[in-house]
This record gives C-alpha cells, sequence and structure tokens, in this order.
C-alpha cells in the first residue's frame, strides 16, 4: 500500500474522529494502528499527526484518570449514603 493510500485512510479516520466523537475511542486505536503501520513499512510520519497521538493518547489517559476518580466518588457516595 502506498504512502498516499496510508495518507488517506488516515484522513477519514480523523474526520471520523471529528464526526463521530462517541466513539473517538476505537478511532484513537485505529489511528494508532495506522501511523504504525507506516513506521513498520519505514514510511514517514507527519510531525503534526505525530503530536496529534501524543495528544491524544495524553486525552486518554485524563479521561481514564477521570473515570476511576468518578468511580472512586461513585463509590463513597453510595457507601455514605446507606448509613
Amino acid at each position: 500500500m502506498s504512502f498516499e493510500d496510508k495518507e488517506a485512510e488516515l484522513g477519514i479516520l480523523l474526520t471520523r474522529i471529528q464526526n463521530e466523537p462517541e466513539d473517538w475511542h476505537e478511532l484513537y486505536e485505529q489511528l494508532r494502528l495506522r501511523l504504525n503501520e507506516l513506521k513498520a513499512y519505514g514510511m514517514p510520519l507527519p510531525q503534526d499527526l505525530v503530536e496529534f497521538e501524543r495528544d491524544l493518547e495524553a486525552e486518554m489517559e485524563a479521561r481514564q484518570e477521570s473515570y476511576r476518580r468518578h468511580a472512586r466518588m461513585r463509590e463513597v457516595a453510595t457507601r455514605r449514603a446507606r448509613r
């Protein structure tokens, strides 16, 4: 597959991330897969997409921490409300 084909796939994924924010975790994984394919084929990685991937990863980590924090808060509230 050519670099242009991979670029087109990445463009489609980025459009889907914009249009389908509820599915962005799955789309993020697909984006990482495509970028890893480029790396594996020795193709150049566009710097803006490298930074985008890094930002997405940070966003994923922040969301995961937020989910954990909210779960802990719900647990305490539920446990304390029963008393």
